[in-house]
């Protein structure tokens, strides 16, 4: 795992704070929903493919959404989200297992546990459809990869460079998020996006899910992204900042 000087500081410290959560008591096992077929049911219903983020806080951004995460989801739903990302880690993000647990029982999308696991007991904690595992942090990768495809997860493996993303092929992984956000100095570029996807070789592009993430705010962010390949977009502080039902309908009716 890297806790190298290079990252930033509030990403040393969340990876800090990964390091001494426990895992759970009793091996999971999950019947997950399809995230691919969401996005393409999405797609197919002329809707941007969005996960939608309930993140009440995070150290990128200013203040905390106090109102019931189970409300502003459905309220995603209900603007076209194809599927959620809920936040489980809690000293940084705001979140709760607790909080995915409510989450998920209350909407018929796919379902995206967004936390730092490090080790395999960390996949025991809740039930999700998709678990996030990044690359940069994870020190067997394919052996923990594995790991939560035999509980029944999808696994959604984050890259930020070419690298990154063979080491996720390598693995074995099926669905590539790439993450516009650099985590040494948390800054963004959306070039990211279609730089690192340019590198997926064409013969693995027909079997991977693609998905754009971080800095995407506007209608244009979505169609740049659409156009530069992503199969699916996770968008966190543009809904969150704001009405969420308006946020997310502002983003998933984008005319290509």
């Amino acid at each position: 795992m890297d806790t190298s000087n290079e990252l930033a500081p509030a990403v040393r410290s969340i990876l800090a704070a990964a390091e001494e959560r426990g895992g759970g008591d009793e091996r999971l096992s999950v019947e997950p929903r399809s995230l691919p077929a969401a996005l393409a049911e999405a797609e197919a219903d002329g809707r941007a493919p969005l996960i939608a983020e309930v993140k009440p806080t995070s150290p990128t951004t200013d203040g905390e959404r106090r109102e019931d995460p189970v409300e502003l989801a459905e309220a995603m739903v209900e603007g076209g989200a194809a599927a959620l990302s809920v936040l489980t880690e809690p000293e940084h993000f705001g979140g709760s297992p607790e909080t995915l647990r409510r989450v998920r029982e209350a909407v018929d999308v796919p379902v995206l546990r967004k936390d730092f696991v490090l080790d395999e007991s960390q996949l025991d904690v809740v039930e999700a459809d998709v678990v996030l595992l990044i690359v940069r942090f994870v020190d067997d990768l394919e052996g923990l990869l594995a790991a939560a495809r035999d509980r029944g997860f999808q696994v959604l493996v984050e890259a930020h460079t070419p690298a990154e993303v063979e080491a996720a092929l390598d693995a074995g992984a099926e669905i590539i998020g790439v993450n516009n956000r650099d985590l040494t100095q948390l800054e963004v570029d959306l070039g990211t996006f279609e730089d690192v996807a340019a590198t997926v070789p064409a013969d693995d592009r027909e079997s991977v899910t693609l998905i754009a993430e971080s800095g995407i705010a506007t209608r244009e962010d979505v169609s740049r992204m659409r156009a530069d390949g992503a199969d699916g977009l996770l968008v966190g502080s543009a809904i969150m900042d704001g009405p969420v039902r308006e946020n997310t309908e502002r983003l998933t009716n984008v005319t290509e």
